[in-house]
């Protein structure tokens, strides 16, 4: 049960993979620990530049010899006035007032072009260094980049909110679809609804999505244990990708604020908000998501309002202050615990093993 088609393609003992958490969060220790005790290590790439990009995966490679794999965030076209960036920093000043940081009026506005340049040098670049496995994250990419990725020999995954998503993840001809149900901490991956009609529970997605394509299907969002991974199994899915449970974990790149704030948290405590970044995401209800509320519709789009809120999350991380940070979490967070790598994947496959005897 533990072995099949996904752990043939991905070259993996146990059918776990460690979300791609962008941002720090992913630390080469942290994806090398996940590979080197059995599941998928994953590099969350969505933020890094290609310098950094290359820098890691040597670095991973020296703390690993079992596959690993990078997750990069497909570029969308935006577009974003002067006067909505005005806006939103007449909304963020008075937070950054708080901080003790500069006010902010006008700002460079990130450009499509230069985004994109960024994912096609960083696609490159996974080809040059032989990833095994390359997911995406926000949409799909071209024909021609699967394509050159398929002629590389990469393993590509993609993400869908649903079955609609995962049906077009597999007529594009990637590998392996991730379903990411509501519970889902971070970014919600949906690339074709919009974020209302997109939120379908996970339980009520795998099978849905199981029944209708012929990939492998693996499940997101809100597994943290042996437990989920065998009610995933259950319906369907080859494996779980889980994000909240690594993020506590003693090799995550978190922020200790950050770790703290989910191991303290209650089920009912996160929520849904664009305020960070400007595109739809769940983390832990803070000053910042709470503020922020009414004028969420107000914002531009990701990246701009990403980049705008850089300067804010910062400095609430270099001061140790939740209440402006981004703590994104899952809706299990009373599951988390402060563990290794190794004694994460451990017990997740001892409680799996456990299930599996009694069925």
């Amino acid at each position: 049960m533990l072995n099949n088609k996904m752990t043939e393609l991905l070259k993996v003992k146990y059918p776990i993979i460690q979300a791609p958490m962008a941002g720090g969060i992913t630390t080469s220790t942290l994806v090398a620990e996940v590979s080197n005790s059995g599941g998928l290590g994953m590099i969350g790439a969505g933020y890094l530049t290609p310098v950094q990009t290359r820098e890691q995966i040597k670095e991973i490679k020296q703390l690993t010899s079992h596959p690993f794999g990078i997750n990069l965030f497909v570029p969308k076209e935006f577009m974003v006035t002067e006067k909505e960036v005005h806006s939103a920093n007449q909304f963020l000043n008075p937070i950054r007032q708080q901080l003790n940081l500069q006010e902010k009026d006008s700002f460079e506005i990130p450009r499509f072009n230069d985004v994109f340049e960024t994912f096609m040098e960083q696609i490159k670049i996974v080809m040059e260094e032989k990833v095994p496995v390359c997911s995406f994250t926000f949409g799909i990419p071209s024909k021609e980049v699967i394509a050159e990725l398929k002629q590389s020999n990469i393993i590509l995954i993609g993400t869908a909110t649903t079955v609609r998503e995962a049906v077009e993840n597999e007529k594009a001809g990637i590998d392996i679809v991730v379903v990411q149900g509501s519970e889902a901490g971070g970014h919600r991956g949906s690339f074709i609804d919009e974020y209302q009609q997109s939120l379908v529970g996970l339980m009520s997605l795998i099978p849905q999505v199981v029944d209708t394509v012929n990939i492998p299907v693996v499940a997101a969002g809100g597994i943290m244990d042996g437990r989920g991974l065998m009610a995933s199994i259950c319906l369907g899915a080859k494996g779980v990708q889980m994000g909240t449970a690594f993020l506590t974990c003693v090799e995550s790149g978190a922020h200790k604020v950050h770790k703290e704030a989910i191991l303290n948290a209650n089920e009912d405590q996160t929520d849904l908000t664009r305020s960070f970044s400007g595109k739809w995401a769940r983390g832990i209800k803070n000053k910042f998501i709470i503020e922020m509320q009414d004028k969420e519709n107000l914002l531009p789009d990701y990246p701009v309002q990403n980049t705008l809120t850089q300067d804010i999350r910062k400095a609430s991380s270099t001061q140790n202050n939740q209440d402006f940070m981004s703590l994104w979490s899952g809706q299990s967070p009373r599951l988390a615990k402060s563990q290794t790598v190794k004694s994460l994947i451990k017990n997740i496959i001892e409680e799996a093993k456990n299930i599996n005897s009694y069925i």
